[in-house]
């Protein structure tokens, strides 16, 4: 499943910063940069409802360094980020129903955070790198299929309006300073090392649970809304390639599948994986509908253009390797988490 049409190597030995890097995909970028020999930091306030685990990392914990700290504490990042070589910024408040009812706390995080690892980045003299998490909730909901860079954001909800918003910043540092960033903006991802017990994690991550553990899976609707989903290795990939590729820096990408797949599709693959599941439909709850987005897809030509990735993983694939890898650690993942 590997494309490996990509020099990594340049990884080894470089010094690596993941904020939120407990949560679903910067624990997998730590995991993959561990492998490749970087002196990996992670950085990761522990703060509920969000994805942090340390489960998460427990193949690698004795090759990370831990910090339990949050991007709103600039004084911390500008000590953290002064030896780094590539910052992989993943920590954001991730919810889009949370991002309405609270949307202070969006904009402390989701900005404000940015704004901190920039301000941290430009005061560094190495140069550091800057792959953001964007997504595709900037997008709001679609002129034209399949969606590209070029297409204009119509955001639906806050949290779309500030990872928008979290991205103009990055590229204004970018221009001003002149360090190099590159903007990731992410499809429904899903696979291992997503927390389950709740929907905002992962909507796949979470039906996969219910269906393990025999609780209904609830679809909102007929289910016949549309989404793009990429598999988390892919991703993984994805901001490896950008993070080592000049030819990524001062770039956007969308990165998914390229497959547009029907939401209720999604769940009866998850049936037929996990072997176990009850499908219920029930009427969209009032805030829902109104951010609901009813197609999505995109094109991958431009990142597989300037540095050749281009998804490995099928959906029935992804599926298949998520459940084998929950089937042992389940109970990692719906358990009370303790900070350490």
């Amino acid at each position: 499943m590997t494309n490996n049409r990509f020099d990594y190597s340049p990884m080894q030995g470089k010094n690596v910063l993941i904020t939120g890097g407990l949560g679903f995909i910067g624990s997998n970028i730590a995991q993959r940069c561990v492998e490749l020999g970087a002196n990996v930091t992670i950085l990761d306030a522990c703060i509920e409802p969000y994805g942090w685990n340390f489960a998460n990392i427990s193949e690698v914990e004795q090759s990370v360094e831990f910090i339990k700290g949050d991007v709103r504490d600039r004084s911390l990042l500008k000590e953290l980020i002064a030896n780094k070589d590539v910052v992989f910024h993943m920590a954001a408040q991730v919810g889009r129903e949370i991002s309405i009812e609270s949307p202070e706390l969006d904009v402390e995080v989701n900005c404000t955070g940015t704004i901190n690892v920039l301000e941290a980045c430009r005061r560094n003299a190495n140069g550091v790198k800057v792959v953001f998490a964007g997504s595709r909730g900037q997008i709001g909901e679609p002129i034209t299929l399949p969606v590209d860079e070029s297409h204009p954001q119509n955001p639906t909800d806050v949290y779309g309006i500030n990872k928008m918003a979290a991205e103009q910043y990055l590229f204004l540092y970018n221009k001003i300073y002149d360090f190099p960033v590159v903007s990731l903006r992410l499809n429904n991802v899903y696979g291992p090392r997503c927390q389950m017990h709740a929907g905002f994690y992962g909507i796949l991550n979470w039906f996969m649970a219910n269906a393990m553990t025999g609780k209904p899976i609830t679809v909102y609707g007929e289910g016949s809304q549309t989404r793009d989903y990429v598999y988390i290795t892919d991703v993984v990939d994805a901001f490896l390639r950008t993070a080592l590729s000049e030819n990524a820096n001062g770039q956007i990408y969308f990165v998914g599948s390229g497959v547009e797949t029907v939401f209720l599709d999604m769940v009866k693959e998850i049936v037929r994986a996990v072997g176990k599941g009850e499908i219920k439909h029930v009427p969209f709850p009032k805030l829902r509908d109104k951010i609901d987005i009813k197609r999505f897809v995109v094109s991958y030509q431009k990142i597989n253009a300037d540095v050749g990735w281009e998804p490995q993983y099928d959906l029935r694939t992804g599926i298949d390797e998520t459940v084998r890898f929950y089937s042992e650690r389940l109970g990692d993942y719906l358990a009370k988490r303790e900070v350490e």
